[in-house]
């Protein structure tokens, strides 16, 4: 037997089982169905606390902008969430689907230009130095005095807590706590709690 030409076929043959058996093993989810359940949090216990929070903000009479007809719009920006569970969180997966949410309401908008650590856009900032510069026509820089600062700021925090409820398994709680403070008066205008529960394995982990 040609020993190259057994060497190539067998690598050929490799190669494509290990194709079909990846096409066996990927496949797309709808995570948002409720089929898939997690010890730890999913993205469809983000996605149900933050429509849970879109739902309540915009049905608060307090968050409606006294000239909401003639176009007022209240300011948000996004101050701190924090992680008080066992996991490593990346909070924007709340704070980005409330924020996308409430400007698709119309009723808000969010500013980049100021946040708790900083802006998360710095381009706001960054433009206004081309004031002098022989390369940008002067009339198109944007003017310091010109940003909108916040009328609220959105804080929270995510919270776990785990209790084992026999010798087979524990009950794992997440609280989602979130608030909206009005920054003339440091009020809390609007707050919500939404909990998650599940009921796992004692061999589960939730990191």
């Amino acid at each position: 037997m040609n020993t190259r030409y057994f060497t190539a076929k067998t690598l050929a043959t490799t190669a494509l089982l290990a194709m079909l058996g990846g096409c066996q093993s990927t496949e797309n989810v709808d995570t948002t169905s409720g089929e898939y359940v997690t010890a730890g949090l999913s993205s469809s216990d983000f996605h149900g606390a933050a429509n849970n929070a879109l739902e309540d903000i915009t049905n608060s009479p307090l968050l409606v902008h006294p000239q909401a007809e003639s176009g007022g719009r209240y300011i948000m920006a996004v101050s701190n969430i924090v992680n008080d569970t066992a996991q490593r969180i990346d909070t924007d997966q709340l704070t980005k689907k409330i924020r996308v949410g409430l400007l698709q309401t119309g009723k808000f908008l969010t500013t980049t230009a100021i946040g708790l650590n900083g802006p998360e856009d710095q381009m706001t900032a960054q433009v206004r130095e081309l004031s002098g510069s022989k390369l940008v026509n002067q009339k198109t820089v944007k003017k310091n005095g010109s940003v909108i600062a916040p009328d609220f700021s959105l804080s929270g925090k995510i919270i776990q807590r785990t209790n084992r409820l026999d010798r087979s398994s524990q009950l794992v709680d997440y609280y989602f706590q979130l608030t909206l403070t009005e920054l003339e008066s440091g009020l809390a205008y609007w707050e919500g709690e939404y909990p998650v529960s599940k009921k796992v394995s004692n061999d589960s982990v939730t990191w």
